[in-house]
């Protein structure tokens, strides 16, 4: 590899241009839709995938089922244990607050805002507006539901990945933890695993700055590895 990257940026089903359909009724079926895409499109092309979140769980589950065409994996805040109600979840403090950009949101955006929030200045909303809010106003009316009905993945990802790997997580992030993760520390030999103050379940926004670093030391290590 020379250092440059071909990006792909996938709508999963009931988000941007991928429409919605009955059929998709959890995650085992957008994961599905997630391999078809890969092979249609890629074929037996070796890649290197990132995934934010709930799309972490789908990049563990695309891992383990390519993972001889994965040349890396990397992870940003990712739901790691599916149920809720057994995440090991840190408290979720406001450690910058200012009040006069909250006054004078939208109501429905400033729900949304601070409702993940551990960082609240102008600039941290704007990109917040141009990425999580966006994705949410562009999601399929029914969508979420339809998947909460069967939010986890019928085979947990538990096979060992031994290329180079990144795990960012939140510190202060209580919607995925940081524990949970870390607890994963030992299926990837070759990952980095941090955890970053000053950071929520949007670290990428939170910490702009430590995330481009982490994922450009990610792809160098890619390259690095034959």
């Amino acid at each position: 590899m020379d250092g440059t990257w071909e990006r792909w940026y996938v709508d999963l089903p009931g988000s941007g241009e991928n429409r919605w359909h009955p059929g998709i009724d959890g995650s085992d079926a957008v994961l599905d839709q997630l391999d078809g895409f890969v092979g249609a499109e890629l074929g037996d092309r070796r890649f290197a995938v990132l995934g934010n979140s709930w799309g972490g769980m789908l990049t563990r589950g695309l891992v383990e089922r390519r993972a001889a065409q994965v040349l890396g994996m990397g992870l940003l805040c990712p739901a790691v244990v599916a149920d809720r109600t057994r995440r090991d979840l840190p408290p979720r403090p406001v450690l910058v607050h200012d009040p006069d950009l909250l006054a004078g949101l939208d109501p429905g955006d400033r729900a949304e805002y601070e409702q993940v929030s551990v960082v609240q200045t102008a600039e941290n909303f704007a990109a917040f507006s141009a990425t999580v809010l966006a994705g949410v106003r562009g999601l399929h009316p029914g969508s979420l539901e339809a998947i909460e009905q069967n939010y986890a993945l019928t085979v947990e990802p538990r096979a060992a990945f031994a290329r180079p790997s990144l795990v960012v997580t939140g510190r202060q992030d209580d919607t995925t933890g940081y524990r949970d993760p870390l607890a994963q520390l030992e299926q990837y030999p070759r990952a980095t695993f941090a955890v970053l103050d000053t950071a929520g379940h949007n670290a990428l926004l939170d910490r702009p700055a430590a995330c481009r670093a982490l994922v450009a030391d990610w792809l160098e290590r890619i390259e690095l590895t034959p």
